[in-house]
Order: C-alpha cells, then structure tokens, then sequence
C-alpha cells in the first residue's frame, strides 16, 4: 500500500528496545506505523546476570526467557513484527550472510526512520558494533546493485537512542519526543524485562528528566505544552525541511 507507515527498530539485545525506545516504538504505532524490531541477539551472555543466579541455570533456558520477556514487551508496546536473529551476544558479531540477511528485513519493511544505538559505548561494544551493522546494511539496502530487481531502500533517518551512562557516549540529542501519551504502554513494557529488573527504576528516571529537556526546548515547536514523560534521540543525517 502507498500509504503504509513503517518504521524498523535494530536492538543489540532483546531488552535494549525496551528502556531505549519503547516510547517511540507504542507513539508510532498508535499513528498506525506498523514498527518491526530486530533484536540481534537475547542478551543471554552478559544482559541476564539475575537469570544466571538462579539454580542449574542453562544457556538455552536464558535465552528462551528472554524471548518470553521481550515478545511480552512487544505485544505491550504495540510492535507489528518481532524478529529475533540469534546471533549471540558478549561478543555480537555478524557474518556477510546475517548482514544480508538484515538487508532483506530492510528492504521488506521500508522504513521511514530507523532507530539503533549510540556510536560509541565503551561499556557495551554490543551496542555500537550494532549500530556500525544498523549504517552499514541501510547503505548496501539503498544499492541498485545488490539484489537487482528488489526494491532498494531510499533514506530513512537513523535516530540513536539514548545508552546507559549518557554521559560518557559522546552522546548529544537533538530531538525530544513526548512519551506522556504512552508511557504507561512504556511502563508495562519495562515490567516484562524481569531479568533486568533493577533498571526499571532508572528508565523511568530517564523519561522524566528527558520530560523536562522537552518542556525546555518546546516553545515554538510545540506550543511550550507540558509533558511528564520523553525520549531523547541523536539524528545520524541532515533532516530536510520546507520551513523552519
């Protein structure tokens, strides 16, 4: 359909779409943007500390956890197709094949936008290495020459969602979204991650300080109104616009 809305999430970890854009992900798909996620691997290595504590705890019993949690988190949040690659985590790491393999899933969606991680994160070289994939397979989506006869992609934005430990990312945003409409959709959506349940508390502080970085910068774009709950985002290329 011409009119379709679509929009792709690529997730590190099978939680990471959660904390990070899970406010986007439920706002989008109220407007009737059908938002598919991949989630590159489950985090079972290095993301799943509360699950490996437990008693005779197996590495396929992590990992099908995890799924639970994040198909769960999904449904909460309105997601249209949840697509898990398997691919392993600490250390994440994609072959030509799973790079083409993410090519098609680009191709299929077609996204107006595309959202992945910060390019630098230090503490999770998951993280970045995704997003390093994320620009990587949107670039080989838009060439003619590979796959001739599909669809090529055009340009979507790539947003890159907050990480943990802002501060020491390199990581600035430019745009600030308001989750107030959806957090409690959010809300429910971090509760399914029980595996990592001590950032519950963390996300939600987030969203509230971002909240407050959206009231400061609204005035003229929307209408200095209120919001209780935000995301913030660094676009990766010039936006084009009509008007300022």
């Amino acid at each position: 359909m011409a009119d379709r809305k679509t929009a792709l999430v690529i997730s590190a970890h099978a939680a990471d779409f959660v904390w990070r854009c899970g406010g986007a992900i439920a706002l989008h798909a109220e407007k009737g943007y059908e938002v598919t996620v991949v989630c590159l691997s489950f985090g079972e290595r290095g993301e799943s500390a509360k699950l490996w504590k437990e008693k005779d705890m197996t590495l396929e019993r992590v990992k099908a956890a995890r799924r639970a949690e994040a198909e769960k988190a999904a449904a909460a949040l309105g997601v249209a197709d949840l697509v898990f690659f398997d691919l392993g985590d600490y250390p994440l790491r994609l072959t030509d094949e799973d790079k083409f393999r993410l090519v098609e899933v680009i191709r299929k969606v077609q996204p107006a936008f595309m959202l992945s991680h910060s390019k630098y994160d230090p503490y999770n070289t998951d993280h970045m290495y995704a997003t390093e994939v994320a620009l990587e397979t949107r670039m080989i989506a838009q060439a003619w020459g590979h796959n001739p006869g599909q669809k090529v992609l055009a340009a979507p934005q790539l947003y890159l969602f907050e990480p943990h430990q802002t501060e020491q990312m390199g990581w600035t945003p430019d745009v600030f979204l308001d989750i107030t409409p959806v957090w409690e959709k959010k809300w429910a959506a971090i509760q399914c991650m029980e595996g990592q349940e001590h950032l519950w508390a963390y996300y939600r502080n987030v969203a509230e300080n971002r909240a407050n970085h959206f009231m400061r910068n609204s005035g003229g774009q929307s209408g200095g109104r209120k919001a209780k709950y935000a995301e913030g985002f660094q676009a990766v290329f010039p936006r084009t616009v009509d008007e300022l």
